[in-house]
């Protein structure tokens, strides 16, 4: 145990040197060309956002807990980026507060491997359960399996993909293939990017390819072939009937914008300094990525739960008490056939059960096609129940 505190001692100490100059190190002292007062304003955006992303999170899970309407399939996989994103913050968003406002890594070598991997892997974690998400929302919706529905089997193997997965993808360099290390800035742990090892740089390529390529490749998938569906159905019909294409629409753009805006810049920046490890940077500058990245635990329950009218209604419920019940115009529409307060599966499933049946205005349909989107009329409609404890 003593040999391997040393070998972990001398990793780091070796890399920090890299990183820095002698009189540098950041673990025993602020970097000398970086102002005390860059560090304030880090610490002080840290703790902002520490303190929201801990705070939706945590109203996202209570709120879970709190109404069984809300533990249905397809929100597992909601519940588990709410978890993620809780985590990221409770280590990274922390430690990088408490780092900042003292202006260096005072918490040694040890708690450096550990935040820079407990971060990289929650954050993983949070990523796929993105794509995860995407790929539930199509097998929801579109039914590429035929009468193979959701259900909380599919859903718990999805979690354990995600979980599992981003283990195995993100504890290597505790190992030695890679290293976490300190960052340039000195407060922050994180991947060793700047290593010229071949070694290394297999590493950061494979990292870079399953855990940041193949997600936004399902996300694109799955989304487009959601909106192409949704526009086939609705092509021809009244503008009332498209209402459900836009909406989803325009919930797909922001969920994709919202994933590029928080992990583009950190991907792009580790793929330029693997390419060039010799490029020069400013320290502040490179740290910009790697703080940005963390602001996604903020906006992640905004987009992904408060956008959510099933959510909405419930924690709106839980802080107000007032039961919020059901809309009158839905009447109708909760009276077709498969439409049951036990089928519940989400926000999607809602906004596709609000487009016309394909029989009523066009010509029959085939019953066994596995693919047809156009039978939302089995599809429940969650989200204007009332939310039971």
């Amino acid at each position: 145990m003593e040999a391997l505190s040393l070998s972990v001692n001398a990793v780091s100490y070796t890399v920090a040197a890299e990183l820095h100059p002698i009189d540098d190190d950041p673990f025993t002292g602020p970097i000398k060309n970086i102002a005390p007062w860059n560090f304030t304003i880090l610490a002080l955006l840290m703790f902002v956002v520490t303190l929201l992303s801990l705070s939706e999170n945590f109203l996202v899970m209570f709120a879970t807990y709190k109404f069984k309407q809300l533990r249905q399939p397809l929100n597992y996989i909601i519940v588990n980026l709410a978890i993620a994103d809780f985590l990221v913050s409770l280590t990274g968003g922390l430690i990088s507060f408490l780092t900042n406002a003292r202006g260096y890594f005072f918490l040694g070598r040890w708690a450096c491997v550990l935040e820079g991997f407990a971060v990289t892997f929650f954050g993983i974690v949070a990523l796929w359960s993105l794509a995860v998400l995407s790929f539930e929302r199509f097998f929801v919706i579109c039914r590429p399996l035929g009468n193979i529905r959701l259900q909380a089997k599919h859903a718990v193997m999805g979690l354990l993909f995600v979980w599992i997965f981003s283990f195995v993808w993100t504890f290597p360099p505790v190992l030695g293939w890679n290293r976490y290390t300190v960052s340039k800035i000195g407060t922050t742990c994180e991947p060793d990017w700047y290593t010229s090892d071949i070694n290394s740089h297999s590493y950061i390529i494979t990292f870079f390819s399953t855990c940041f390529i193949l997600p936004l490749g399902l996300i694109f998938f799955c989304y487009g072939k959601l909106l192409r569906k949704l526009r086939k159905v609705s092509h021809g019909r009244l503008a009332t009937a498209r209402k459900p294409e836009r909406q989803v629409t325009r919930m797909v753009v922001v969920m994709i914008i919202a994933f590029m805006v928080a992990w583009t810049p950190y991907a792009v920046f580790a793929l330029l300094v693997t390419i060039h490890p010799t490029i020069e940077l400013d320290a502040r500058l490179a740290s910009i990525p790697a703080f940005f990245s963390k602001t996604a635990a903020v906006y992640n329950p905004i987009i992904y739960v408060f956008m959510n009218r099933q959510f909405r209604k419930c924690i709106i419920q839980l802080f107000t008490g007032i039961v919020a019940m059901p809309e009158s115009n839905m009447n109708q529409t909760s009276e077709r056939p498969g439409i049951t307060a036990d089928s519940q599966t989400g926000e999607m499933s809602a906004i596709a059960a609000r487009i016309p049946i394909g029989g009523a205005t066009t010509s029959p349909r085939s019953e066994d096609s596995p693919t047809d989107c156009a039978s939302f009329a089995q599809l429940p409609i969650p989200e204007n129940k009332v939310c039971p404890m």
